[in-house]
């Protein structure tokens, strides 16, 4: 497998995670968006969107983080990764939306406003982020999982990566306790790889 990623991005995190948490070998193949390489001819053979990251598996092209979520579960088999129970795989399509939702417009936003310029309204996107924040930390509060499940899926994997780095969008995360806990369990799986950090937010200062 080639995923086409670049190192800042919450977006290849996610898939470059679940290729890792799930023992699927492949191969970093970056992006370098400042230079424009997402609008060349042959990126966009790959994801006419112009968007990373993408995963090419033996001539399959998949683009869009949660697809390949998707994809590289079923690649694994049945798993706790993406339950074939109806309800439980409901649950988790549920919060693969909230990631490419109300995560991508709060705590994604917030964070593309202070590492990468983008224009947002800073306050919009910020109490965005929190409210979001709030009903994820809500549903925290008695479960280890998101799905409600005993262990991991990649609706776990499709959140974490924002949230996590929030604070470099000036999101913070204080006060979030149920929140912090789920954070810290990601972290503690076997396989976990890091968003790489940046000095940015409330993280100036922090060092990288």
């Amino acid at each position: 497998m080639k995923l086409y990623y670049h190192p800042l991005s919450g977006h290849a995190h996610r898939a470059h995670l679940f290729l890792s948490l799930a023992g699927l070998p492949h191969e970093l193949k970056p992006v370098d968006l400042a230079a424009g390489e997402q609008k060349t001819a042959k990126f966009l053979k790959l994801n006419a969107f112009r968007e990373i990251p993408v995963l090419e598996d033996n001539g399959i092209i998949i683009p869009d983080s949660n697809a390949i979520l998707v994809y590289a579960a079923r690649k694994v088999g049945p798993s706790h990764w993406l339950p074939e129970n109806a309800v439980t795989e409901a649950e988790v399509q549920r919060w693969l939306s909230v990631a490419a939702g109300k995560i991508a417009y709060g705590c994604c936003a917030a964070r593309l406003v202070t590492v990468f310029g983008a224009s947002f309204d800073t306050a919009e996107v910020i109490q965005r982020a929190h409210d979001t924040l709030k009903v994820i930390a809500y549903a925290l509060k008695d479960r280890t999982w998101i799905a409600g499940t005993q262990q991991p899926t990649i609706a776990d994997v499709a959140l974490y990566s924002y949230i996590a780095r929030a604070p470099e969008g000036n999101v913070d995360l204080s006060g979030y306790d149920a929140i912090a806990v789920w954070l810290q369990r990601v972290e503690s799986l076997k396989g976990f790889v890091p968003l790489q950090k940046t000095v940015a937010g409330l993280e100036t200062g922090c060092g990288q």
